[in-house]
């Protein structure tokens, strides 16, 4: 069963809630049943087996399988880091954390048959870094078996994201929640359900129905166009009420799961759009991607111009970027669209600094850089369907 996705879904889910609400009145009972909720939910959300290695396998052994051997992978390296930097270490600990996903992404390009292991790789992939990133960087201590699973495999997020990261995380995990922060999330997480509702099954439904199917088919110019502006809306509600709703379970049982958009319609440039949109995607890539290339460039000197290290990370963090989203060739074109875009809105504001359009903070001079904003994200979008590509 997927998350979020029908009426049935949020039926079965409130097995899992409606005894959180008297959880959550005791300070540590919530974390306890913030694991059983979250074991329930796997097993309905995992019912099925896979074809693998000659037999079936049920795709909730596979994915418990991962976490623990994954969990394993961060003990060894967090006793190994703890010793000293280990380089070799550390990256075979990526290799072993990206391999599963490396697998999925690439196997299929040669055999079409081959299965996905389960639902959700690609976001959980994301947290077994993040927690081998921040043993590397000295400010992960310890890896619990407890909160280390429950971080992975935590139901409301595991397939849809928002990505979190596990210093945040363990945070929300030792606090001992009184009832009164119980009913501020409560109250938190029932306004992001609703909102979720709204958006995914009001908005984003009407928006598919009425608009956005009615100009699939057709090819000419103007189709194309209204495609465009169609499929922005409707991405966007349908991903901010997945995330709606992903922030709203959380909540209810005591994890504050970032928030994933932030007004991005009212975005006044590249930069600010990706502030605003896929926030837990964009930061994750900003600060583990992004971030440590740019560092290592500048560090050890490898260009003339430290504004070609920027440049050069726009596009290398863009990219894959892209490419996480799938192995598609307009995947990675609209990954490295966006590289360019960043790359060319910080050459802009470097080159005419103070610029009206980027900076000034009259209402006409802010609609212009809105609309401009709105139109290079809505065709990278375009871009992103691959509906081009079909023309």
């Amino acid at each position: 069963m997927i998350p979020y996705t029908d009426f049935l879904y949020f039926g079965v889910s409130l097995y899992a809630l409606l005894p959180a609400l008297i959880a959550g009145l005791f300070k540590r009972a919530w974390k306890f049943w913030l694991v059983i909720a979250t074991v329930f939910m796997l097993a309905v959300q995992y019912p099925h087996a896979r074809e693998m290695f000659g037999a079936a396998i049920p795709e909730l052994a596979l994915l418990a399988g991962y976490a623990v051997i994954q969990w394993i992978i961060s003990v060894l390296f967090l006793s190994i880091r703890r010793k000293g930097k280990n380089r070799a270490a550390y990256y075979l600990a990526i290799f072993f954390n990206l391999l599963p996903l490396l697998a999925a992404k690439l196997i299929p390009l040669f055999q079409p048959e081959y299965p996905l292991l389960f639902l959700g790789l690609s976001y959980i992939t994301f947290r077994t870094l993040d927690v081998t990133l921040g043993i590397q960087d000295g400010l992960i201590k310890e890896v619990k078996p407890l909160p280390y699973l429950t971080f992975l495999l935590f139901f409301p997020t595991i397939s849809s994201g928002p990505i979190d990261r596990y210093r945040r995380f363990n945070e929300d995990w030792n606090r001992e929640r009184t009832r009164e922060q119980f009913v501020q999330d409560l109250d938190g997480g029932i306004h992001r359900i609703f909102t979720g509702f709204l958006y995914k099954f009001i908005l984003a439904a009407l928006i598919k129905q009425y608009w956005l199917d009615p100009v699939t088919g057709t090819t000419d110019f103007l189709s194309t166009l209204s495609y465009m502006y169609a499929y922005f809306f409707y991405l966007f509600f349908d991903f901010a009420g997945y995330s709606a709703f992903a922030v709203g379970f959380s909540y209810i049982l005591g994890i504050h799961t970032p928030e994933n958009f932030n007004r991005p319609f009212l975005s006044r440039d590249i930069r600010d759009y990706w502030n605003r949109w896929h926030m837990s995607l964009s930061f994750w890539f900003r600060d583990n991607i992004y971030n440590r290339f740019t560092f290592a460039a500048l560090k050890g000197k490898w260009f003339k111009n430290s504004q070609t290290a920027s440049y050069l990370g726009y596009l290398i963090t863009m990219g894959l970027m892209g490419v996480w989203h799938g192995t598609a060739w307009h995947f990675l074109i609209y990954g490295l669209y966006h590289g360019f875009l960043l790359v060319a809105t910080n050459w802009f504001d470097r080159r005419y600094k103070g610029n009206r359009l980027l900076n000034d903070k009259g209402l006409i001079w802010q609609a212009l850089s809105i609309l401009i904003t709105f139109h290079l994200v809505a065709f990278g979008l375009l871009l992103f369907s691959g509906r081009l590509v079909q023309i």
